[in-house]
């Protein structure tokens, strides 16, 4: 039998005071964060969680990251805001950064995730008309079921959660969904209007499920065969998540654009972008797009600071070796309270056995035992602690994680 987790008097008035005065577009657990450094946070009781959703992939490198602050702190005395009205000295930089390490001509910033993926489907219609040649007003891109591009009335127009998607109407047209991890479905759904296919490599809302072995390569050749766009978005699985660079690394596939995010602000900043190359994103010219704080000067100095993190490999190697040892221990909890693992690197989707409770009942049980995580689509938790965690705070997490199943059978 289950009970909703223990709350102070002074946590439960901050929790009822936030959901009285904010709109309730978020169900969070009940716990107030007060302070946080590497893998652990502190609620404002000093009762000490280890993160183990690390804002979605957002914190990648850890709270408080010294390498990442540092950057900020020392922007933060020069210069924060210009506006793209004029160049600043750090733009450059950051472009040249990002561009060598997606391999990419071009960068495009933005600021938040959903505003990158905006920006690669207006980029895929216009290099549609003028590069391939679809009629005006007739583009299609080919999308896959259960996607999450984020929460725009165009992105949620092509979602397949009713959550998501009910009573946000009408939705904009020229979005074909399919089966993820299905090539011959994107085969079926092209023809001459299509101009880009968008998906994610692994799809982390959906709850971490990954695709068949050799499904990003099929549609990497599908999309060169048929001469459409790939867009892969790696707003959470790049940036060393999986155990490389990006999600697509693990197939040798390098898409048409990487749409980034999350990780790319280091936890201090919004911080997106598009990368492709000149050919496709220099159909963009003066007035066709933009962004107030896209690009400033202080997002630029963190994104550098997240790519100089990344360019030593040291990260990529922990979620890798790190991500084999959880996935290991998880996968010895099926059939004891688990009914599948699956994920890639450092981040993990479990199913619960429905039997035991929902995927937010093991949440809140794995809160009273000190542990953060959170549930998605009813009866699945997802695991995804920075990647600075230690292997010793892993297991630990993982022994609270069998504790509380087996307190709930």
């Amino acid at each position: 039998m289950t009970q909703s987790p223990r709350i102070s008097p002074t946590t439960a008035a901050l929790v009822e005071q936030s959901e009285r005065r904010s709109a309730h577009n978020y169900h969070p657990l009940p716990v107030v964060i007060h302070q946080a450094e590497g893998a652990w946070v502190t609620d404002v009781e000093g009762r000490r969680y280890l993160d183990c959703l690390a804002g979605y992939s957002s914190l990648n490198f850890g709270h408080g990251n010294p390498v990442i602050l540092a950057a900020a702190r020392a922007q933060l005395d020069r210069l924060t805001l210009t506006s793209r009205a004029f160049v600043h000295d750090r733009f450059a930089d950051f472009c040249a950064a990002l561009g060598d390490l997606t391999g990419k001509d071009m960068i495009l910033p933005m600021n938040t995730g959903a505003e990158a993926v905006e920006t690669a489907i207006k980029v895929a219609r216009k290099w549609g008309y003028e590069v391939k040649g679809v009629p005006d007003g007739m583009a299609t891109i080919i999308v896959a079921e259960n996607n999450f591009h984020g929460r725009t009335t165009t992105i949620v127009g092509f979602s397949t959660d009713p959550d998501a998607r009910n009573g946000f109407g009408p939705f904009a047209p020229g979005f074909r969904v399919v089966k993820y991890g299905s090539a011959d479905a994107i085969r079926d759904a092209i023809d001459d209007t299509t101009v880009a296919v968008l998906i994610e490599p692994v799809q982390g809302e959906a709850g971490v499920l990954v695709p068949p072995d050799g499904y990003l390569t099929q549609v990497r050749e599908i999309c060169a065969e048929n001469r459409v766009l790939m867009i892969a978005d790696e707003i959470q699985s790049g940036l060393g998540r999986t155990g490389d660079t990006f999600a697509c690394d693990h197939e040798g596939v390098v898409p048409d654009m990487y749409v980034l995010g999350k990780a790319l602000g280091g936890g201090v900043v919004p911080v997106s972008a598009v990368a492709a190359d000149a050919a496709v994103l220099g159909v963009i010219r003066p007035g066709q797009h933009g962004s107030t704080f896209g690009g400033n000067p202080l997002a630029c100095a963190v994104g550098i600071a997240v790519v100089e993190l990344l360019s030593t490999g040291e990260y990529q190697t922990r979620a890798r070796e790190l991500g084999a040892l959880l996935h290991g221990r998880l996968r010895g909890l099926v059939g004891h309270g688990l009914l599948a693992v699956r994920g890639r690197g450092l981040w993990a989707g479990i199913d619960i056995d429905p039997s035991l409770g929902t995927g937010r009942q093991v949440s809140e049980a794995l809160l009273e035992r000190g542990v953060l995580v959170k549930d998605t689509h009813g009866s699945t938790v997802r695991l995804g602690p920075p990647l600075v965690i230690s292997e010793e705070d892993l297991m630990w997490a993982v022994d609270r994680l069998a504790e509380a199943l087996s307190d709930l059978r």
